[in-house]
């Protein structure tokens, strides 16, 4: 019994999201007098009156929708005899802690308030409330009060300040609040960095833009979490010009359409693919093409069946696309640097490529990129986990003490734990130059500032030339190296709470192995106390080293040779005529004399070679080029029949299943010479694949009993390749665990470093 008052301590995402004034109002509605405020750890409350229990029941059924609560814990007390309830300033700045809100898009209420003209903050760009706006990128600390963001030197004006101070508006305490009179406003510049007048003297910047991108033009134009480049995703010589001046020769665009109707005129978009485009968390959905209909400029995604599309989520973005259309939305950077997010730098950075800068002197204090994700068989399936997503913790059943992960070297992710809570950063990028090395370092010291916590161990890739191993060696804490292919395995045990053994299978293109070599075609048997390895690929060189990434070909040729031996060149394979059978014959002395050609084991590279086999891409301008266009090219001949033979022979070495893939890379030639249709056989090669795993998984299975089986790695990116595997693995009465709440990929194996550390430290 509470006595009629009570102490309330409730943590979890309750600050910035109304939380104290759904408290408010739910206090007053039921009488009861006492106080909330916001302290370093969450939120307290004292409440007292005759309906005290019925409070506290009603506050995690009624709470906020943006709010989580994780715990609730009840003391209590005496009354203290308050009169009212009231809503108190923020209070503890001791051994603080607090969840933090990631960026919200705009929600229903902002958005009708935005184009009412009779609103006083009909078209501002700014419009925010309790229930949507920046969080995460503007928060330098916490509590998250207006004086720790970056909405600190904007003085709130009295229409502000009374909706700030009011419990019953639903600003109230909404710290990014502003509009046209005291908030930060929107300029356009042209390519040196001068105020554009406009073609019309004094005209409206956002109105200006958007008759620059009418016309053709590239805008730099200040988002959340960053900049973005934009132009009409409709003009073919816009696109073609972004193209160009970004150096990005086929990577995929994204676009942003203006709502889920203009979507549809476009793409394939399904009951899950809705929700994830309206969610509040507006990430890029990949949605498939319509073949029929109008068609957005042809380099927006060339050769590929897939765009990647997103919905608005900030009002500037509204603003721009009111009137319809659709943007190229990409990240403002040359390829391979980071986003550029602060205004002194983005002319000279960006200034080759864009025409004109649409700006705004609202401070981004984290850069942040955009999510990427996709639907799966009743959920989501991450590709990119950043802006919308973070800093929501991953919540594991372990307490994993106070560890850093440092993540991989592609799409780079740390992971900070707390406890049980592992704080997965934004998308940082590869690690490849000093400016992405940087952020890297600065995203860590502004998680363990927000979280009020400081590692005590640093967990590292074992592979000795990534940048984010090089920095953990280099601090003073105890440290530990995980093997990369254990680390995604491990991932999946974290999401799901695994403790039991299982059968683990992880498909990529590069990680560094135990035994020195270049794994990525790995299966893996036991619990996060202990992974070994139980089968891989068959060995085979990298012929001149990470140039071969870069250049399928070379591995088409290698898998040709092994599988047919060095005659292999007399074949009549289109694939040959287009390879310069010198080089090859340079490479492979180089080969020979063990020049630049690790071995690899990995499945990534199988899928590049065969996709040079193939005739698909002998050349890659961005990373798994050549098993994207793969699986599309697999996709049309679906329904069609396929081998059901197993085509990989397994064979015992040393205690190991080792995978050879000699009949399967014979029947790929074969049949490319005997006319087969290349989309069958693409098909043929990706049931193989899955075959593969199901066998694999049977002889584990057959040996220790174990039937949880878990799939990890870039290559499970492939949902063609990825159903299949499910399909069959299930129709074997296997339990089948994938990611869900982090990516497949190696932005997500920061979780199973962190989990690995506990068993290692």
């Amino acid at each position: 019994m509470l006595n009629k008052a009570g102490i309330i301590r409730i943590t979890g995402i309750v600050q910035g999201v109304g939380f104290r004034p759904f408290v408010f109002s739910l206090a007053e509605k039921m009488g009861l007098a006492g106080e909330v405020y916001n302290d370093g750890q969450g939120v307290v409350i004292h409440a007292e009156g005759a309906r005290v229990e019925e409070f506290v029941a009603a506050l995690p059924m009624e709470a906020p929708e943006l709010a989580r609560i994780d715990a609730l814990e009840v003391q209590a007390v005496e009354p203290m005899g308050y009169e009212a309830f009231t809503i108190a300033e923020s209070r503890g700045e001791q051994g603080r802690f607090a969840l933090i809100s990631p960026d919200v898009a705009t929600c229903p209420r902002c958005l009708e308030e935005l184009f009412d003209s009779q609103d006083p903050r009909y078209g501002y760009p700014f419009i925010n409330c309790t229930n949507c706006g920046p969080r995460f990128t503007i928060i330098k600390d916490i509590p998250y009060d207006r004086k720790f963001t970056t909405m600190a030197g904007f003085a709130m004006c009295k229409l502000c300040g009374d909706e700030y101070h009011d419990p019953a508006n639903r600003r109230f305490h909404a710290q990014p609040i502003a509009c046209w009179v005291c908030g930060p406003q929107v300029q356009l510049w042209d390519n040196r960095g001068n105020i554009f007048p406009g073609e019309q003297g004094d005209a409206n910047p956002v109105e200006e833009a958007q008759r620059l991108l009418a016309r053709g033009l590239i805008l730099a134009i200040k988002g959340l979490g960053g900049y973005h480049l934009a132009c009409d995703a409709l003009n073919e010589d816009a696109v073609a010009a972004l193209r160009e001046r970004k150096i990005r020769e086929d990577k995929p665009f994204a676009v942003m359409m203006k709502d889920i109707s203009q979507v549809r005129d476009f793409c394939l978009v399904g009951v899950e693919e809705e929700e994830l485009l309206l969610s509040n968390k507006r990430p890029i959905v990949l949605l498939q093409k319509k073949q029929e209909g109008r068609q957005l400029a042809s380099q927006v995604a060339p050769g590929n069946d897939f765009l990647g599309v997103m919905l608005p989520y900030t009002p500037l973005h509204h603003l721009l696309l009111r009137d319809g259309g659709a943007l190229v939305v990409t990240s403002g950077n040359i390829s391979s640097e980071p986003i550029v997010y602060v205004d002194e730098e983005v002319v000279e950075r960006l200034g080759g490529i864009a025409d004109y800068f649409l700006v705004h002197n609202r401070e981004i204090f984290r850069r942040v990129d955009d999510s990427v994700t996709r639907a799966l068989q009743g959920g989501e399936y991450l590709l990119r986990r950043s802006r919308g997503y973070v800093p929501d913790p991953i919540r594991v059943k372990w307490d994993l003490g106070k560890v850093l992960a440092c993540g991989g070297e592609q799409k780079n992710v740390f992971a900070l734990t707390r406890g049980n809570q592992v704080f997965m950063s934004h998308h940082i990028g590869d690690l490849e130059n000093l400016e992405t090395l940087q952020s890297f370092e600065e995203g860590i010291q502004h998680f363990q500032r927000l979280f009020n916590t400081r590692a005590e161990a640093i967990v590292y890739d074992l592979h000795p030339e990534y940048l984010s191993t090089k920095w953990a060696l280099e601090q003073e804490l105890p440290k530990v190296g995980v093997q990369h292919h254990q680390a995604h395995i491990a991932g999946v045990m974290a999401e799901y709470g695994l403790e039991e053994p299982v059968i683990g299978v992880a498909f990529d293109g590069t990680g560094y192995g135990l035994d020195g070599n270049l794994w990525g075609g790995e299966f893996f048997l036991g619990d996060y106390r202990g992974l070994e390895r139980v089968a891989h690929l068959k060995y085979l060189p990298l012929p001149g080293g990470g140039a071969a990434i870069k250049e399928p070909w070379r591995m088409g040729c290698m898998y040709l040779e092994a599988a047919l031996g060095r005659d292999f060149r007399l074949l009549d394979l289109p694939f040959l005529q287009k390879v310069n059978l010198r080089n090859w014959d340079l490479l492979r002395q180089a080969v020979d004399k063990g020049i630049n050609a690790p071995l690899t084991s990995s499945m990534g590279r199988l899928f590049d070679g065969v996709a040079a086999i193939l005739g698909l891409r002998a050349k890659v301008n961005y990373e798994g080029q050549g098993a994207v266009e793969l699986e599309q090219l697999a996709v049309r001949a679906a329904g069609k029949d396929f081998q059901k033979e197993l085509l990989f022979d397994i064979i015992e070495d040393k205690g190991l299943w080792v995978i050879d893939y000699q009949r399967l890379i014979c029947r790929l030639a074969e049949g490319l010479q005997a006319g087969v249709d290349r989309a069958a056989l693409a098909l043929e090669f990706h049931r193989q694949v899955a075959l593969l795993i199901k066998e694999v998984a049977g002889r584990c299975r057959q040996v220790s009993g174990v039937n949880k089986v878990a799939l990890s790695g870039g290559v499970f990116q492939n949902l063609l390749l990825l159903e299949a595997a499910l399909e069959l693995l299930k129709a074997e009465g296997f339990e089948v665990f994938i990611h869900r709440q982090v990516p497949t990929n190696d932005g997500g194996i920061a979780l199973g470093q962190a989990l690995l550390a506990k068993a290692k430290l």
